[in-house]
């Protein structure tokens, strides 16, 4: 609780009148990164409807290149996981980038079955169009905070990032209630 909320009487359940938790975050604050989750997927819709691409395209190309990035191999089978599809989503997904010409299907080592993907030059082309502007106005925007304040707000997100991934898996366990 912040020197500037008031105090407020709990429950027996250690929650503040109307339900709300004692360690909630503060709703505002919530409330701006739930507007700022929503314009984020807004901004993906309207950019990757310009160029024929699903968000699910979209997503599967960032997953690609997060993997490259960390000298990950990227298989069908990680796409299916991380964009949690089922098999034949995940191979219409594939065929979608394949035939736009945003990914190559390569056979991985001597176990020809196995299929890596990988980003083509198109795709980062295409994918550098479309999220340029964002990249441009969010970066006029932190140009406004100094390098203090900006590692604070990394920390911020990093660790805002990291509860979601963890109310994520919370909530995806069979008979899951929320933890305090």
């Amino acid at each position: 609780m912040s020197d500037t909320e008031p105090t407020r009487p709990e429950n027996a359940a250690g929650s503040r009148p109307g339900g709300r938790p004692e360690n909630a975050a503060p709703q505002e604050l919530v409330r701006l990164l739930q507007d700022f989750t929503l314009e984020a997927n807004h901004y993906v819709d309207a950019a990757g409807g310009r160029n024929d691409m699903h968000r699910t395209d979209l997503n599967a190309l960032a997953v690609i290149m997060r993997h490259t990035a960390a000298g990950k191999v990227v298989t069908p089978g990680v796409l299916r996981s991380e964009l949690r599809l089922s098999s034949p989503a995940t191979t219409a997904l594939v065929d979608r980038l394949h035939a736009s010409g945003h990914v190559v299907r390569e056979r991985l080592g001597t176990d020809r079955r196995q299929v890596q993907l990988q980003m083509t030059p198109k795709a980062y082309r295409d994918g550098s169009a479309m999220f340029m502007p964002l990249a441009i106005r969010m970066g006029k925007a932190m140009a406004a905070y100094s390098p203090a304040e900006l590692e604070l707000v990394t920390r911020f997100m990093t660790d805002m990032v990291e509860a979601t991934l963890a109310a994520r898996e919370e909530a995806a366990q069979p008979g899951a209630t929320h933890s305090t």
